[in-house]
This record gives C-alpha cells, structure tokens and sequence, in this order.
C-alpha cells in the first residue's frame, strides 16, 4: 500500500531526466516522454486512490528518508497522504496529463519546445512533492521548484521584454511569501523542537497544549502561513501579479495560474489547518482577506480588456470565497471548491484564442448593446469611481512598489560605501578578525556576544541590499550574495558554540557555486565587454546558451535550490536560532531571499531578453 506513494515522485523525476539527455530536434521523442510521464502518474494515481478509498481513507505517513543527521537536528523526507493529498493529486494529474497532450501539437515547431517540456516537467515534481509533504521542510523543497518552474515558464518568450521583466517580478513577489514559510518552519521548530510532521497536528490535545504555553509562537507560525498562501494564491494586497504571470504559453498559463500553482495558497491552509483552527484572530484574518479579495477582484475583472486578465481575477476572486469557506471550517467545501475553479479555468484559458477570434467576429456582425447592470442604479460618481479605480487594478502593483520593494531599493542605492575596493579593504578583513576572534569568545562582554550575531547578520542584509540595487557590475552584486552567506555562518557560529559540520555543509555549496559563477562571468565580460552590466536586458543566451545555463544552475545552489547543500544548510541555520532572536530570523530570512532575487536578477538581465547586437530579430517592447 506504501509503495506506490514513492512512484508519484519517481515517474516525474524520470521523465524529467530523459527530456534533459533528448535533443531539441526530435519533437515526437519529447512529446511522447512527456505524454506517457504524465499518463502513467495519472492512471497510477486513479489505481491507488480508489484502492486507498475502499480500504477505509486512513491517512499514510511515511518517514521516507533521513537526509541529514547530527545532534538534536534530523533533516527528513517526509510524505503524507490524505483526503487533500488525493484530492490535488487527481486534480494535478489529469490536467498536467491534459496540458501535455494540448501542448504536443500548440508548440509544434516553437523555438524553445524542449525547454517547455523540461520546465512542465519539473513543474509536475515540484507539484508533487509538495501535494505529498508530510512536513515543512518536504514541503517547502516542493514549494522551491514551483517557484524556479513559474519563472522560467513565464519566461518561455525570452526574446521580449515584457515576459522576462514580469518573470522576475511575479519571482521577486513569489519570495515575499518563502519569508512566511521560512519564518513559519523556525517557529515550529521552537514550538516542537523537531521537525514536526503535520500528521502531529491532528493530535488537537497536543496542538492545544503547545498553544497555551506559547502562545505567540503560535501566532507568529500562522501567520507566516497565512503570508505564504495570500502570496501564492495572489490575494490581496498581492493580486496584482498573477495576470502579468500570463505572458508564457496559453498552456503554461493554464496549468500553472489558472489551475494548480494559484490554489497552492489554498492548499496550504488546507495541510495545516488543524493547527490555526484554534486561533480565532487568524480565522477572522483569512476570512478578511477572502472576503476583500473577492469583491475587488471582481470589480477588476469586468473591466479588463485582456481575456488571459480577466479569467486571472475571476480565478482570484473565487480563491478568495475558498478562503472564506476555510476559515468557516468547511474543508470539504472548499475541495470541491478548488476541483470546480480548476478545470473551468483550465477550460476558459486552453479556448481563449479561439474565444477571441469568435468574440471579434461577433463584434462586427452581431452587435448588441450592453444591457442594463445593477451598478446603473448607483450614483454616476460612485460608479465612475469604481470604474477608474477597477481600471487601474486599484492600484495594488503602484502599492506593492511602493511599500514593498521601493524602500529596499532606495536603502541599497544609499549603500555606496560597499564597492569592489572596499569589500578587499574593509568587510574582508573585519571578517576575518571576527573570525579568528571566536577562539577567545569568553572573553567577550556578554552584552557584546549577545548583539554580535544579530548585527553580523544585519550586515548581511545589508551587502544583499546592494547587490538587489546595483546595475553597473554583475561581479560585484554575485560576489556581495556570496558574502552574505559567510556572514550568516560566522552570526551563528557566535550565536552558539561553532559546530564545523553544520558550516560546512551549509557553505559547501555556496563556495562551489560562487567560483563556478564568477567565472562564468569572467568569461562573458572577455567576449561581451559592451554588453556586460545590469542596466538592460542584453539577451546573451543566444550566442551563449551553454553559459547562460551553468549559470542559472550556479545562481540555483547559491540562493539554496534543493539541489545543493546549502538547501539543508539554511534549516540547520535556522536550528541555531533561538525563540528570543525574532530579528536575526527576519535578518537571515531577508536576506535569503532577497539575495534569490538579485541573483535571478542578474541572469535574466545579462542572457534574457531582446538581444543586444542587430544583426538578432528584436520584438517590440509590448509584443
């Protein structure tokens, strides 16, 4: 009964790598690998359901696999299968085999075919891993790939401007939300003081019990899960950027922001339930939320002019009503909920060409004039109000800007002091002292010690602030992240007694990838030295895709991408972190990803976009 649980991981994985070793050229290889991927996971997942469901629907847990181990620290796989899990598996399954099968023949011939199917397929793993993880750190290695996957299918037309630019803006708002989760999976480790699986928090004496004595532990983990879903599931303040995420292949939109990547919000809430059910002010917060997001998205809906615009706040407002129902407590409801907005969204995107082509047809020859709305009976100013401010989406990307990434630009720009002479001159050596002066720690005055990892982590922040802001050297804002991480590791070394194994397997894979992607940029300086710093979008991939692909993969495992150390790393770090150091959290979690994002940064604008020299076709900007 427990083995095919694995294969739900397995297939995609196996999939994935056969499309990675199959050349551009063969298209009915890619396909098919694709097609029988996708339709072998999903008769499996048929096969085992219904089994499961006629052997009474107990739920599974699995300890899959111990990773890491030390002392009072176990880094685990962990899968859990229940009602939800089955319900999102089907869901996923179907419409990823559906999506295959509709994208063989709609991106036949498309420059970029292999590297769509890649990218779905590792969309599928991360999908999975996710809908099956029995724990926060399982869960979040999942919710990882989802975010690589999304920028890279949002991406697809990496000769435009428009989609690389939204790319890395749906990214960068995508890692608002890992600050709740990271900040959510410290707290629980200090609520628990293990890696807590969420089959544990059925167990409502054991919940109840933890939340009477640390009460705002609690608080703090929900609502770093209440920010991690609202992000994900683009509610608001954060609505505004699921539509700029259409910019990729109607089918990527589909699956992606129509159907299962925007309900990951959703499913979230779902898993952890059990846990926030008791905490009244949270259940008003998400009803809150739900409640607001629907009535302005769909305001914002019945005035967008774009049908890919107006299906993404229609899928918004109904998440937001979902939000409702499970803060009421009716997770049943909100399952069929999520099945019924899923397949009608996939439905309405996968015929919007043909919808449009229809609609402009009827236009011409079949005119009717609007009928009369419920809104005509209001007041004329309140109604062109409402109009205007539909129309600019009410403003919320402006808002966002503003509040959000504005001033962590600004405090980065400020930070002049921290250039390439400097680095050598200053931090450098300050590092090094500090370093060599853990040896004689005791004698350090205590209100010393007790400020030092917190203001070694704030200078962390700090160098990925710069790197976030800088637009003339790539090298400098790369190396300034690289920094980073040695920082973090020298805070927590001073926060509790150095344990060089922990800092070797969190730095083990930021110093590889460092080195690689430094001199991957050596060399793209040496042959494009008109073309090489962050003020625009030089489109590098073309003449150097190989380049442009160690990269990606070197700015992967030093932002910490579940394919290094340094993914193990980061929850060790987070281990040494004690509950009364809430800002050293925050530090270290900003830092993180922040950094995410000036690496993304920095890749998308050297090798995506229009390409600089003219001898290469450019798109128009709004193309």
């Amino acid at each position: 009964m427990n083995l095919p649980i694995h294969l739900f991981v397995i297939i995609p994985f196996i999939g994935l790598l056969i499309n990675l070793f199959i050349s551009e050229k063969q298209e009915r290889l890619l396909s098919r690998t694709a097609f029988y991927t996708a339709g072998s996971n999903a008769i499996l997942l048929i096969v085992f359901s219904l089994q499961w469901f006629i052997q009474g629907r107990a739920a599974i847990n699995i300890k899959e696999l111990v990773i890491y181990e030390s002392t009072h620290y176990e880094f685990m796989l962990d899968f859990y299968f229940d009602t939800t899990s089955a319900v999102f598996l089907l869901v996923g399954g179907f419409l990823t085999f559906l999506i295959t099968i509709y994208s063989r023949y709609y991106l036949h011939r498309e420059n970029g075919y292999k590297r769509f199917f890649s990218t779905i397929g590792l969309f599928y793993l991360g999908y999975n891993i996710t809908v099956l993880g029995g724990n926060f750190e399982t869960l979040f290695l999942g919710w990882e790939i989802l975010g690589i996957s999304s920028f890279l299918l949002i991406a697809f037309y990496r000769d435009r401007y428009l989609p690389v630019r939204n790319a890395v803006k749906v990214f960068s708002v995508y890692r608002i939300g890992d600050v709740g989760l990271l900040l959510a999976m410290w707290s629980s480790h200090q609520l628990w003081h293990e890696n807590i699986t969420f089959s544990k928090l059925h167990n409502y004496e054991l919940v109840h019990e933890h939340l009477q004595s640390h009460s705002i532990i609690g608080v703090i983990i929900s609502l770093g899960i209440v920010l991690a879903a609202i992000v994900k599931s683009a509610q608001l303040p954060f609505s505004s950027w699921l539509p700029r995420a259409m910019e990729g292949p109607t089918s990527s939109s589909a699956i992606f922001y129509g159907s299962l990547s925007v309900h990951f919000g959703v499913f979230l809430l779902l898993r952890t339930h059990p846990f926030w059910e008791q905490q009244t002010s949270i259940k008003w917060l998400i009803a809150g939320i739900g409640l607001s997001t629907a009535i302005v998205a769909s305001l914002i809906a019945r005035v967008q002019s774009s049908m890919k615009s107006q299906i993404a706040y229609a899928s918004i407002a109904q998440i937001g009503l979902i939000f409702i129902e499970l803060a009421l407590g009716f997770e049943t409801l909100a399952l069929i909920h999520f099945v019924g907005n899923a397949f009608l969204r996939t439905y309405q995107l996968l015929v919007s060409p043909s919808s449009v082509s229809y609609l402009i047809k009827e236009q011409f020859y079949n005119f009717t004039p609007r009928h009369a709305h419920i809104e005509d009976k209001l007041p004329k100013r309140i109604e062109f109000t409402m109009y205007l401010l539909s129309v600019k989406e009410f403003n919320l990307d402006q808002l966002m800007n503003y509040w959000i990434f504005y001033p962590f630009k600004m405090l980065g720009k400020k930070l002049n002091f921290i250039t390439n002479s400097n680095i050598l001159k200053v931090f450098i050596p300050v590092y090094l002292l500090s370093a060599i002066l853990l040896h004689w720690e005791s004698q350090i005055p205590p209100y010393i010690h007790e400020a030092l990892p917190t203001a070694m982590s704030f200078v962390g922040l700090l160098l990925v602030l710069k790197s976030f802001s800088e637009r003339q050297s790539p090298q400098l804002a790369f190396t300034l992240v690289m920094l980073n991480h040695f920082w973090v590791a020298l805070a927590i070394s001073y926060n509790e007694k150095i344990n060089l194994e922990h800092i070797g397997v969190y730095l083990s894979g930021v110093i590889l990838a460092a080195g690689i992607g430094l001199y991957t940029l050596l060399q793209l300086k040496r042959k494009e030295p008109k073309g090489f710093d962050l003020n625009t979008y030089y489109g590098h991939v073309y003449e150097h895709p190989r380049m442009a692909f160690v990269f990606l993969i070197s700015c992967l495992c030093l932002m910490g991408f579940p394919i290094t150390p340094t993914f193990i790393g980061e929850d060790l770090v987070y281990s040494h972190i004690h509950s009364n150091q809430i800002f050293l959290a925050i530090f270290n979690s900003l830092a993180f990803i922040m950094g995410g994002v000036a690496l993304v940064r920095i890749y998308a604008r050297l090798f995506l976009g229009p390409h600089v020299k003219t001898y290469h076709q450019t798109p128009i900007q709004s193309s």
